[in-house]
Formats: structure tokens, sequence, C-alpha cells
């Protein structure tokens, strides 16, 4: 082992003085060399890593294996942002891991990984990638091109070929602290360029979950996509298709609650990404003659980014309600023109919505009951008479329901004074709730006044 160490520094050494020749697309089919940066040519420090993730590198040295963090910790922490975690990569393989943490697990079937805990902080350790002949049984490829499994270690040098993008293909070397880089990917930071590993199309077809990533990181660094990376997007986006519902929901969360809502939206549309995550709202955006269904959208995700931006905790379900609004809207209006009940068709047309779009995001049962409780509680607020104003103050959901509303108001689709009757109804005392619910004399005790329209197009209104 300590011969092998030995041998791959002098490697590094020997091409330490090599020109990096950049070139536009980097893979292990072209010639590329290491270059290796050292504590004096890059900006990382020790003082800005976790203390748990210096634990694991130099206990992984101490047992003579290879330590590098590696992914998007050195790539935020070039960039002196705080990492969010740290992911350590090794020439150990997770059982040998495990040998050197008492305090570790392994995980993953498609994958094995090592988790080291320490306390609510976990490092995620992982054997280096290899590559396996095609006829391998541990080398999986759909027909479509997608890698189902890809359980092969290797060592650094294949590994890197494996990552996705050249500024996450960055190693951070624990024994002389330098960063090691095989793809460019230092100076692809500095012109704050994303650009895929190899063949752009064989890598969205391996993975097409890439696509979003690439948008998301982009979003995320401020970088624009290099223009090979970018340009097989338009033509491969249907490649989603083939993508498991429940993966895709993770990617939804990740895309659109992580403080970055409206710019990816934007992104996704102008790939034609968002149409193959919501078909049905896409085509609502498409379809519509008026602003609102957009607007509405991107009052919703301003109102989550500034939440994120807050340090406020975000539930996913206010968010994808707000996604599928304007389906359930058109869905129901064409069931009550047909003569279906309105607080029937309203009920039907979630369910119409909900069942179409989980087949997309598989998203769980307690998120699809929260944006029904959300959607349902709309047509409640008309209700300012009587009894019925107490009762929709009980309601669990209704905190997240009288802000959607609010949200509707401030785009158009509700009446601007029904959400200051409810502002004023929650923090006044009992005299005077008791004077804002008492019916008018001789008017209607169901509802105040007679309803408006909204948004400057004929509607029914909201369910009751």
């Amino acid at each position: 082992m300590i011969h092998r160490v030995i041998v791959i520094f002098k490697f590094f050494k020997k091409i330490f003085s090599a020109s990096d020749s950049h070139v536009s697309e980097v893979g292990p089919g072209l010639e590329s060399q290491a270059r290796i940066y050292t504590r004096s040519e890059h900006c990382i420090s020790r003082a800005q890593i976790s203390e748990n993730a210096l634990k694991v590198l130099q206990r992984l040295k101490k047992a003579d294996y290879e330590a590098y963090l590696v992914g998007g910790c050195v790539r935020d922490l070039l960039l002196g942002r705080e990492p969010k975690d740290f992911d350590v990569a090794t020439n150990a393989s997770p059982e040998q891991v495990k040998q050197v943490f008492r305090n570790c697990r392994i995980i993953g079937r498609r994958f094995r990984l090592a988790h080291v805990f320490f306390g609510r902080e976990i490092i995620e350790v992982a054997t280096f990638r290899g590559s396996e002949p095609e006829e391998s049984d541990q080398h999986v490829i759909h027909e479509d091109g997608r890698l189902l499994r890809d359980n092969v270690f290797g060592t650094l040098e294949e590994d890197v070929w494996r990552r996705d993008f050249t500024v996450n293909a960055l190693y951070y070397n624990i024994r002389d602290f330098s960063v090691v880089d095989y793809t460019g990917g230092m100076q692809d930071h500095a012109n704050a360029v994303l650009r895929l590993i190899g063949d752009p199309n064989m890598r969205y077809r391996e993975d097409p979950v890439r696509m979003l990533r690439a948008i998301r990181f982009a979003v995320k660094l401020g970088f624009t996509l290099h223009p090979q990376t970018e340009q097989p997007i338009y033509t491969q986006a249907e490649l989603l298709k083939s993508i498991p519902a429940a993966r895709l929901y993770d990617e939804v969360l990740k895309l659109f609650l992580s403080g970055y809502g409206v710019q990816t939206f934007e992104m996704l549309r102008h790939y034609g990404l968002f149409a193959m995550l919501f078909p049905a709202t896409d085509k609502c955006l498409e379809t519509q003659d008026h602003e609102f269904p957009r607007l509405f959208l991107i009052r919703a995700l301003e109102n989550s980014d500034s939440r994120f931006a807050d340090g406020k905790s975000l539930t996913p379900y206010f968010l994808l309600a707000a996604l599928l609004w304007e389906p359930l809207q058109l869905a129901a209006n064409k069931r009550i023109e047909q003569g279906e009940h309105e607080t029937l068709a309203y009920q039907n047309a979630a369910n119409e919505v909900l069942s179409r779009q989980i087949k997309i995001t598989a998203m769980p049962r307690h998120i699809t009951q929260s944006m029904r409780d959300v959607w349902f509680l709309q047509g409640k607020f008309s209700k300012t008479f009587g009894a019925r104003p107490y009762r929709l103050l009980e309601q669990p959901k209704f905190r997240a329901a009288y802000d959607f509303l609010q949200l509707r108001a401030e785009t158009g689709g509700a009446d601007p004074e029904l959400v200051d009757w409810w502002a004023r109804f929650q923090l006044a005392d009992e005299e005077t709730q008791r004077v804002m619910t008492a019916p008018p004399r001789g008017g209607n005790p169901k509802t105040r006044g007679k309803p408006r329209r909204y948004r400057g197009r004929k509607k029914s209104g909201t369910p009751q």
C-alpha cells in the first residue's frame, strides 16, 4: 500500500510542471494529465473544513489509505461558501472503512457507501469508482442508454471520469493539502463555467437527471453552461420520462426548495425540462391568454426563496399546491360546465390532477393530502358570517391556506378585501370578532357581498 502511494506521488510530481491543456470536451478517452495545485495555489484552508471530516481524512491516512475531500464541498470551499456536507473519497473498501471507524454503517445497493456518524453530522465515505467491461454483470445498461447498475471499485484516476461536472471532480488531498485536477475543473471554476465530463450526449443518456443537476448547479453557483453541455438538453429532455417518479420527486424538492426557485423555474422552462416535470402546468402556461398563472407561480417561488434566505422552514406541499393550482382550476371548471356540482367537481378534479402528477413525481400521501387541504379551504374563506370563520381558524392547515389566499390576491386571483378581513379577524378580540361575523340584516348569511370576478376572465368559484 505504501509503495502504491509513493508511486502515485512520483506520478503527480512528474506531471506537476506539465501544461494544463484544456479542451472543450474532457473524458477518459482523451489524453489528459493531472494538474496538482499546491497549498499556495488555492484558497482552501483546514479551518474551513468540518472537524469531523478532518478526523475521517486523518484516520484514513494514518491507516495507510488514500483520502480526499471531493465533489461539492471542494467546489464550495473554493467559492468561499460553507459546504452543506463533506464527502470523502478513498481507495479503502467500505468494509475496510468500517474497520477503521466503529461509528460507521455501510449503506447502498447500487453502489455501497460508508457513513461515519458524529452525532448529527454524517461524513460520507465512498470508495473510488472504476470501470468494468460492458459484458460484466456489475455493469448493466438499459436499452435507452441509462446506467442501471454500476458497482465497481477502482482507482483515483478512474474515479475522476465517473463524476458528472469538471467543477465537481476536484480532489483535496489531506497528505499535502493540494487540489488534484484531472479535468480542468479549476479553470472552469475560475471561468464560472459548468461543463460535463465526457461526451454530453452519452452522459445524459446514462443518467438523464444530469440535465436537472446542470440547471440546479448553474443557478446555484451563478455559472453558465458550456455550449457542449447545454445543447443536448434541448433535444434530450424527453429522456426524463424514463426516470422513476420517486427520484424525480426528490429532484423537484432540490430544484425548487434550495433558495433559487424563480431562476430555476425560468431555466427549466427555457430548456423544455419543466414540461417534463409538470406537463399540465406547463400546458396552462402556454395556453393562457392572461399572465395570472405565471405571475402566481413566480410569486409563490419568490415566497419560498425569501423564506429560505431568512432561515425559515419550507413546506413542500405549499409550493406543489401552487404549481398545480391552475390545472386544478381548469379541470374543475370543465366539470362544472358539464353540470357537476362545484364541491364534487373540485374533489374529482383534485383526484384527476394528482393521479396524473404522481406518475411523474411520486409525491407521498401526506403531501398530497396537505395539498388538498390548502386547495379546499380556499372556498371557505368567503364564508365570513356565523360560526364558520371560527371553525376555519381551527383547521390545522388554516395558516398555509391563508398564505395561499394572500398569494392569489396579490396576483389578481382573489379578493384583496377578503384577505384584509381575515387578517383583521385573526387578531381581533372576542367582541370585535362577534361584530365582524354578525350577518347583515336582510342580507345573505352565508357569504359576504356579491361574488366578484378576477383575472379578467369568466371563471367559476373556488372549492367549498
